[in-house]
């Protein structure tokens, strides 16, 4: 679950299962009661219907984890914190990086700096669209070094300048969900 529509049609499923839930997150569910296997099959196929998918394997659990931290990180947070990245998400986690970033790269096939570069270039290009920051001020809000360091990731990613983007007012945008797949 990578936005708040695919938390809220995962409580509608489980109000139709009429399945009482502690805590939905993106990406975690904690139910009350141990779902039968019926309810757990009807439950998996609205899911599947909705283009979500209910996860049990632990690898798997862990690489949304991932994800859901970076996106929660870059697309739903006021501001980057301001530690190390791989330390942050060893924190979140608890686990060794190395262990994280082995395991991402083997499930997804891309390493965790791409897909969070990439994350970080879609919050880039939604900032630009908004209008309401320099490109001065997104890079500081987005922990670059410096503009040349966004500028330069940018035109790598996009092939455009973040100026020419703002000129062209966000035709390239890619919704969240959609990114790193």
């Amino acid at each position: 679950m990578v936005s708040n529509r695919c938390k809220m049609l995962v409580k509608a499923e489980l109000k139709k299962l009429h399945v009482h839930y502690i805590m939905i997150d993106l990406g975690v569910v904690d139910i009350m009661e141990t779902l039968t296997a019926d309810q757990r099959e009807q439950f998996r196929v609205a899911l599947l219907k909705s283009g979500l998918e209910l996860m049990d394997d632990k690898k798997a659990v862990l690489v949304e984890k991932i994800k859901n931290v970076i996106i929660d990180m870059v697309h739903y947070s006021e501001e980057l914190p301001k530690v190390n990245f791989s330390d942050y998400l060893s924190e979140k986690l608890n686990y060794d990086y190395t262990y994280l970033s082995n395991l991402f790269s083997e499930v997804q096939g891309i390493t965790i700096e791409k897909f969070s570069i990439s994350h970080k270039i879609e919050r880039v290009k939604e900032l630009i669209i908004y209008n309401e920051l320099t490109i001065s001020e997104i890079a500081w809000k987005l922990n670059y070094s410096s503009v040349a360091h966004l500028s330069n990731q940018f035109k790598k990613i996009t092939g455009l300048s973040p100026s020419h983007f703002k000129k062209l007012k966000g035709a390239r945008r890619i919704p969240v969900e959609d990114i790193g797949d």
